[in-house]
């Protein structure tokens, strides 16, 4: 199978994601986590990322990174291969030591960010390893540097998280109060509750569906790019399909108020839905919807029925 598609430019924000082979407990011991946290650092000094947040559990890490030079793909190589080689080497072992390749979720700036950085400090509450009032101790996460800022590496940036619970600051007083927020969040809030919980590490791309949209149209993303799961694809096929809508529309000197209030089977109507039939892979429903046309059949019987007519013309 062909290789998934990273898309990277400068800038980018991601939640990284990957598993030992076969969940394996690649960081059960204490000195593994440590030398993760250490070529993760270097690589971030390496590649010039900001890490926002990360975690590292018993067989999984998650990482919060942004990318300023656009340079995902490289320094994940880096990291993933120098850490593999460097524990294999220490007990002697080969093979690979990763389950297939990282999983990288493109996120939103803002609040879709934040809210990926605080998924990634509750991972040792939801795992029940530790509560919210102990999570300070869990010793290989962002959330430990939180209160103590002299020991952060430089790549860490804490900011986000804080700002995006509440602007936040980066003092003892903001750090109690992000605290407490955590708390909420575990109990009460979108990032505790399993099904909000789960969909942070799900999906191609975090945050709202401008963002979606914009990302597929600046950088043109193949509507059959295996990089994106399903969610993805049917995000970029139907704006794809929404940019040809507003083409004709406008080729017509039509608008979306005019579709809604014209008959259903108008000719007007029946010409861009050929148009979008024959140039896209709109289903017949979604032009029906879109066009106020009725139903998917007749969506079809339409068209089928001024092509045949329009055939008969030209002979």
């Amino acid at each position: 199978m062909a290789r998934k598609l990273r898309l990277e430019y400068p800038g980018a924000c991601y939640h990284v994601i990957n598993r030992g082979n076969y969940r394996a407990d690649i960081f059960k011991t204490e000195g593994a986590r440590e030398a993760f946290e250490s070529c993760l650092f270097e690589a971030c000094g390496k590649s010039n990322w900001v890490l926002h947040a990360y975690v590292v559990m018993s067989n999984h890490y998650h990482l919060a990174l942004e990318t300023p030079d656009g340079n995902l793909v490289a320094g994940m190589q880096w990291l993933q291969a120098t850490f593999a080689n460097r524990f294999n080497k220490l007990r002697g072992e080969r093979g690979h030591l990763f389950q297939g390749r990282y999983k990288a979720l493109l996120v939103e700036e803002g609040g879709p960010l934040g809210q990926v950085c605080h998924y990634l400090h509750l991972n040792p509450v939801r795992a029940r390893i530790v509560s919210v009032e102990k999570l300070k101790e869990y010793r290989h996460s962002s959330y430990w540097y939180l209160t103590r800022s002299k020991a952060r590496p430089a790549c860490l940036d804490l900011r986000t998280a804080l700002i995006e619970a509440g602007e936040l600051a980066d003092t003892p007083a903001g750090w109690k109060q992000y605290e407490g927020y955590l708390g909420w969040h575990a109990t009460e809030g979108p990032v505790g509750r399993n099904k909000a919980y789960v969909s942070l590490s799900k999906g191609w791309a975090l945050g709202t569906k401008e963002f979606r949209a914009g990302l597929v149209k600046d950088h043109a993303l193949a509507a059959d790019a295996r990089a994106w799961e399903t969610t993805g694809v049917r995000e970029i096929r139907e704006q794809q399909w929404e940019e040809c809508l507003a083409r004709c529309l406008h080729g017509a000197g039509k608008t979306h108020a005019a579709a809604r209030a014209d008959r259903k089977g108008v000719e007007w109507k029946i010409v861009i839905a050929d148009e979008i039939k024959r140039t896209t892979q709109a289903t017949n429903g979604w032009i029906a919807e879109h066009l106020n046309m009725g139903s998917g059949t007749a969506v079809s019987q339409y068209v089928g029925r001024w092509r045949r007519e329009a055939g008969k013309a030209k002979r």
